[in-house]
């Protein structure tokens, strides 16, 4: 499973932002290559992507591309499928099949570490289970800007909190991370406080950031905390003592499905 908490997105035709971003603290950046390019930019943002890779980290580094709908998502994957350097990961946009990934997954997928589908449409989520199970798949991202725009809704909590709900239950099954939206309210930073909260509450492992500023408070939310590292070290260990059955443990069950996410807790800090 797929084990950052959060990543910076930055824009393929702003080359000379790489390094920055590289060194924002950031868990990974993501060179989009999809929204923030123009279409009159796509080749020349492709050509600096491919340029970079050479001097990121790998392990850090991530490349959204195109949609495998358009020319510019094939000619993405066909420049990384030929490059010297790939990324450790590969974002696919607009995903509504599990078609979709396979074709990316024969194209690069010995190449890459990962293939991390993003479901931004109703079509999209109603595939999500065989879309998370597919081949090479390590996460799967919720893309709530076009989703809430094909609902006609405003990109905030409530509207989108059964579509979420219906995401994590794919991720789930497939036993994936998954990984939200960015908040897109820069000035709002209780708002972000408040939205990285329950996400995490709701089962998301790692949420994206569009600006350098917002990484702290989603590493604050995302990873474990010092106290919940600690009372699940304490809780494996009472467990363990008990030899593994069910005790009653500081006023809780201990039972097999408490002690997993204990675990995760544990592995994930």
């Amino acid at each position: 499973m797929t084990t950052f908490t959060n990543f910076l997105f930055v824009p393929a035709n702003r080359p000379e932002r790489y390094a920055k971003a590289a060194a924002s603290g950031a868990d990974l950046i993501c060179i989009d290559l999809e929204d923030s390019v123009p279409a009159d930019e796509k080749d020349t943002a492709r050509q600096s992507v491919l340029t970079a890779l050479a001097t990121l980290e790998r392990e850090k580094t991530a490349v959204r591309i195109n949609g495998l709908n358009t020319a510019d998502g094939l000619a993405d994957l066909l420049a990384l499928r030929n490059a010297d350097h790939s990324p450790s990961l590969v974002f696919v946009p607009m995903v509504e099949s599990a078609g979709e990934i396979e074709i990316a997954h024969s194209i690069v997928g010995d190449k890459v570490d990962g293939l991390i589908p993003l479901i931004e449409t109703v079509k999209g989520l109603r595939a999500g289970d065989a879309i998370a199970a597919s081949k090479g798949v390590t996460a799967m991202m919720f893309g709530g800007g076009d989703f809430s725009a094909e609902l006609g809704t405003r990109l905030e909590w409530e509207p989108l909190l059964a579509a979420r709900g219906a995401f994590i239950m794919c991720c789930a099954s497939a036993q994936i991370a998954a990984i939200d939206v960015p908040y897109i309210d820069m000035s709002n930073e209780d708002g972000l406080a408040e939205e990285c909260a329950r996400a995490k509450a709701m089962g998301f492992h790692a949420k994206a950031a569009i600006h350098p500023k917002q990484l702290a408070a989603i590493q604050t939310a995302m990873r474990p905390s010092d106290a919940e590292i600690a009372e699940a070290s304490e809780a494996l260990a009472a467990y363990e003592k008990a030899g593994g059955k069910a005790i009653s443990h500081n006023g809780r069950m201990l039972e097999a499905p408490v002690m997993q996410r204990y675990r995760r807790i544990v592995e994930s800090a």
